[in-house]
């Protein structure tokens, strides 16, 4: 069974998987409320573009920043690099609509060929069209072990709001082993760019 985490949890990857985890999917999830559309109606929202795209007119991306010790990024992984230089982590590529269910983007990690000078794994989603949150709902991060395709743990958040990114989650080394932090912080940006002043803490 996978752990479902409260905001702030850090738990041990292998002992929830029962083993030593080498590869891992970490699934980004998302669907556009029902109420995006039709509560933003009449003149306004046509001027803004609320309410006349569909499901379409929600971007969100995925990314992971790497980090050192000291906090420094190392290397990113986003739609504009779908993958590390060291090969290690590889983004599936970019989801534009949120639809259907599941895992709307996936970022592949083999945590055996992440470098030793990288600390931490940052994970973010925000909103590359500018939408806030508000039109967002059952936004979750999960954790599948790739070899069997197991989920270990998931995190669900409930944050809808004015904002247009969240810093979801960290995988980490500590003491020898991975862990994952359920972060759950709200942030502002269209890129992971944008997000970094907001990021680094968490690194």
């Amino acid at each position: 069974m996978a752990v479902n985490l409260q905001k702030g949890q850090k738990i041990s990857l292998n002992k929830e998987a029962g083993g030593t985890l080498t590869k891992i999917k970490m699934g980004l999830g998302w669907d556009v409320a029902q109420s995006a559309s039709s509560k933003k109606g009449g003149f306004l929202s046509g001027l803004f573009g609320g309410g006349s795209g569909g499901e379409d007119s929600i971007d969100l991306d995925a990314s992971c920043i790497m980090f050192d010790s000291n906090k420094q990024p190392i290397d990113a992984i986003w739609f504009g690099q779908l993958q590390s230089k060291d090969g290690s982590i590889t983004h599936t590529g970019d989801n534009r609509t949120g639809a259907g269910d599941g895992d709307d983007e996936v970022i592949n990690v083999d945590l055996s060929r992440v470098p030793a000078s990288v600390q931490s794994l940052v994970f973010t989603v925000n909103s590359f069209t500018g939408q806030t949150f508000e039109s967002v709902e059952n936004a979750f991060c999960r954790i599948v072990n790739a070899n069997n395709n197991s989920e270990v743990a998931r995190y669900n958040l409930s944050s809808q709001g004015s904002h247009t990114a969240m810093i979801m989650a960290k995988v980490y080394r500590h003491n020898g082993e991975w862990k994952m932090h359920a972060i759950g912080e709200i942030a502002s940006g269209r890129t992971f760019q944008d997000l970094m002043p907001a990021i680094i803490p968490h690194a």
